[in-house]
């Protein structure tokens, strides 16, 4: 059952606890006589202790899962939440205060003298609560995870239970009107008579039309969408041949009404995308998920107690915070630093390390209308202002010279920060002016404070192969998998076997580095990602990289094919440099494309410049960061980058297999002879990733164990 919340306007779930408190939280935190903005309350929804589905087998012993509700508030006018678009417009209470609920879960141990105090604050992908892995639990850290995101759409709609999200405020303009603009939506490779949702990624658009007379919107038909922004229209629809309404084969055209539907005259062509223009009403005030994010933090690491007696459950327990993000969550990480959220309202630092994963760029959350889901498809807002961590001109785009750390260095509440990322990011993810600006000319430096590693020919967080297969019979049965699907919003699948290069074995040494570093002060190895300077790091086509010809992928390929970073036209009222503001054209016009980088590959079409890793080292075939999208019933992109997942082709068994399909690259029996030669190789490989410091010596024997167990040039 859902209740309308007084707080925040919007739909959220009734339970016998949280109904009472959207009635009763203005009242309760006037008496409460709060000192300046923070969480006021916590109200625990349930706990288990100890959570038998969370079996523990290290030193920590047993562990215990809360979970709950943080009720916070915020003075639009203190200047660490002025910065969040349309605060201002925001409902106050009678503090004058802007009020929000975040959800939150912990993960500890149940006895609280095996804590060993620090704290994993984790941020959500898309709502997905997080619980920290077995190997953080055994040491005794704490696990936090607690939402941020507050559009109410797909995984993060307040109807779903067991997620992370904030509920944040509508705005509203100053006489109680509601506040419209334009928001943009698409439709791609649907076909057929039923009516569709314009999604983002794979959520919902988080807006409706304020009107459903399509004579008020847009909807034009696209033949055409080439990877570097040049479109091709078929058609702008008539308003009489489209409505907002739902519609199938029995309820045909024009169908029932309906906000979050489009339904077509004629039906939809999967050869056509369609994009709609329309104006929509009462935008959340999304950026208060940055301010509940650091309350939230800041609440369980400093206060004993909440404003009505509930206490902090780890009330003087935690001396260390280290926050994580993975992809979306990543780029939520690095606005935050951005827009100086790690400083807390009593001026306290709130992470002590951050740890942004397979994420090159801001989240665009922090103006009007924003779809945080989106992953940089075409029109999807994220590229704007720096990238990168120090000052650095932009001189593309004619910004000025600045970078993510300028906040929280003139504040000094900068965290000790590891960025890691894969090939995929490079191409689909346009990731490389984060590391060489907007000109591609010098390698940017990195501050004290930053380590970056790069896992070379790598998918997007790595591959998880599946039980019982190993990694190595994973990657030689090569074309015998099934080619993966394409993430993003309806891609179709890809061509090419997947990519299996793990992530997993250097995340657990990097693991061991941060908490050294933010604990006892051991720094991490050195960074190591491809340079200019070193001849690492070329220009996106086929002849700079010296990409060999390899069977099974065009010639064509990988010219022309990256997805790159445009220099959108969002309108007067958008400010680039912190990716707030109010968007006002749409589509935003392209004023250039910008020019990307990406890693030289060596003569087997691997990448160079990367952290050591066993497979990349002693490969089993060519491993990519990209993928092709295939055609059939989803054509639109035919031909095209899969979007950001990666793929593989396999080397030869023999040398006379390889000269009869063309391949230049050393077969398998070239490279290793036989079965124990590959071993030794793996061997070798898994010494080397050791002594650098990006493998633990149990994933190492682990490692030679299953090169030992696998088929690889068995006879």
């Amino acid at each position: 059952m859902a209740t309308f919340s007084s707080v925040t306007g919007r739909s959220t779930v009734a339970t016998a606890s949280a109904t009472t408190i959207a009635g009763a939280l203005i009242a309760a935190l006037c008496l409460a006589g709060v000192a300046h903005a923070r969480v006021s309350k916590i109200e625990i929804e349930s706990s288990l202790d100890p959570d038998t589905t969370l079996a523990a087998t290290g030193p920590a012993g047993a562990i215990k899962r809360i979970s709950g509700r943080a009720y916070g508030e915020l003075d639009p006018a203190n200047p660490l939440n002025a910065i969040i678009q349309d605060i201002q417009l925001a409902p106050k209470n009678a503090k004058g205060r802007v009020e929000y609920i975040a959800t939150f879960q912990l993960v500890m141990p149940s006895d609280p003298a095996k804590l060993s105090g620090l704290m994993w604050h984790d941020v959500p992908n898309r709502g997905g609560r997080i619980t920290i892995v077995p190997a953080e639990r055994n040491a005794g850290d704490v696990g936090l995870s607690s939402g941020w995101q507050g559009d109410n759409a797909g995984q993060t709609s307040h109807d779903r239970r067991g997620q992370d999200f904030v509920i944040v405020p509508i705005a509203r303009n100053a006489d109680g009107s509601p506040v419209r603009g334009e928001v943009l939506g698409r439709i791609v490779n649907r076909s057929g008579p039923e009516s569709q949702p314009m999604l983002v990624q794979t959520s919902p658009v988080p807006y409706k039309p304020y009107d459903l007379d399509t004579r008020k919107s847009t909807l034009t038909a696209i033949k055409h969408e080439t990877v570097d922004g040049k479109v091709t229209v078929d058609s702008v629809m008539p308003p009489s041949d489209w409505a907002w309404a739902k519609c199938d084969a029995k309820n045909p055209f024009p169908g029932t009404p309906d906000a979050t539907q489009i339904c077509l005259k004629n039906g939809f062509d999967p050869k056509l995308l369609y994009q709609v223009v329309f104006t929509a009403e009462n935008p959340p005030v999304l950026g208060v998920g940055f301010a509940a994010f650091r309350d939230v933090a800041s609440f369980f690491r400093n206060e004993a107690k909440d404003d009505f007696g509930t206490p902090n459950p780890l009330a003087g327990k935690i001396k260390h915070v280290i926050s994580r993000g993975n992809s979306q969550s990543g780029n939520f990480l690095r606005g935050f630093i951005h827009l100086g959220f790690n400083q807390d309202e009593a001026g306290r630092q709130v992470h002590d390390g951050a740890w942004p994963i397979i994420a090159g760029r801001r989240i665009a959350l922090n103006f009007r209308w924003a779809q945080p889901d989106g992953v940089l498809e075409l029109y999807q807002a994220g590229s704007e202002g720096p990238q990168w961590w120090v000052p650095w001109p932009d001189k593309v785009r004619g910004l000025p010279e600045r970078g993510i750390l300028d906040r929280c260095n003139t504040t000094k509440t900068c965290p000790k920060i590891i960025e890691h990322f894969g090939s995929a990011e490079v191409w689909a993810l346009k990731l490389t002016p984060e590391w060489v600006g907007t000109d591609g000319k010098t390698d940017i430096p990195l501050p004290d404070n930053v380590r970056r590693y790069y896992i070379a020919s790598s998918n997007h967080g790595g591959y998880i192969v599946p039980t019982p297969n190993t990694m190595f019979n994973a990657s030689l049965a090569g074309q015998t998998l099934p080619p993966p699907n394409c993430p993003g919003n309806n891609f179709g699948t890809a061509v090419l076997a997947p990519n299996v290069m793990p992530h997993i074995h250097t995340v657990n040494a990097l693991r061991q580095h941060f908490r050294n570093w933010v604990m006892q002060g051991v720094a991490p190895p050195p960074s190591v990602w491809p340079r200019l300077s070193k001849g690492e790091l070329v220009d996106s086509n086929k002849a700079a990289m010296g990409f060999p010809t390899i069977p099974g992928i065009p010639p064509s390929i990988p010219d022309n094919f990256i997805m790159p970073t445009f220099d959108y036209d969002w309108g007067p009222d958008f400010n680039a440099n912190d990716g707030s503001g109010v968007p006002t054209r749409l589509p935003p016009p392209i004023k250039q494309v910008i020019n990307m980088k990406v890693p030289r590959v060596n003569a087997d079409g691997n990448e160079v410049g990367g952290v050591p890793v066993v497979l990349h080292d002693a490969p089993l075939g060519t491993y990519l960061g990209w993928n092709i999208t295939a055609g059939g019933a989803r054509p639109f992109h035919a031909g095209q980058i899969c979007n950001y997942v990666g793929g593989m082709v396999p080397f030869a068994k023999t040398k006379a297999e390889r000269v009869a399909s063309g391949d230049s690259r050393l077969s398998l029996e070239e490279r290793y002879k036989d079965h124990a030669g590959y071993v030794a190789a793996v061997r070798s490989a898994a010494a080397n990733a050791v002594a650098k410091g990006f493998l633990l010596q149990a994933d190492a024997d682990a490692l030679i164990v299953q090169a030992e167990a696998s088929a690889v040039l068995r006879p």
